[in-house]
């Protein structure tokens, strides 16, 4: 079994004009949302074995802090440019290329890909993965390398504005 993590980058900063895309980085609500959903992450899921992120400043800030969270060494956080502006097919490259030896996989990335990637999976329907959401994306497979389109079950859909039942 496979277990499949997709995080959107946590809120970004739009405050500066003149900065490129792949620069910008996290704003106030950013920096807050991200270790609270690190946190959530670390309550339910404490065995993420590879973290992989878009090097884009918010995606790599975001999983910086997720890891810290999650007491996983920032070191390994293996950076993969083709998730900045990826298409599903892109994606789909990186996970069907992932070590069968790993169980669960955290990805740090970017709309419109994450969306279209996370329906594609799971045919779920979902239209939009707010900044700092999180999807977990089950396969009942033994190799990355069978991940396909409808191959997944969406287990949980997480993001910041969502009320947690007390």
């Amino acid at each position: 079994m496979k277990h499949l993590f997709l995080n959107r980058h946590a809120k970004s900063d739009w405050n500066s004009p003149g900065l490129n895309d792949f620069e910008r980085p996290l704003n106030e609500r950013g920096m807050k949302h991200a270790p609270m959903m690190g946190m959530r992450l670390h309550e339910n899921e404490p065995g993420i074995e590879l973290i992989i992120s878009s090097p884009a400043k918010r995606a790599i800030t975001t999983a910086s802090i997720t890891a810290e969270k999650l007491n996983y060494p920032l070191k390994n956080i293996r950076q993969e440019p083709s998730i900045y502006d990826a298409k599903v097919q892109d994606l789909l490259s990186i996970v069907n290329d992932l070590d069968d030896e790993l169980s669960s996989v955290l990805m740090f990335g970017h709309n419109p890909g994450f969306t279209d990637f996370a329906d594609y999976l799971t045919g779920s329907g979902i239209l939009n993965i707010p900044t700092g959401g999180i999807c977990k994306i089950i396969f009942n497979l033994d190799s990355w390398k069978e991940v396909s389109a409808h191959t997944g079950h969406l287990e949980y859909f997480d993001f910041p504005k969502r009320e947690i039942a007390k």
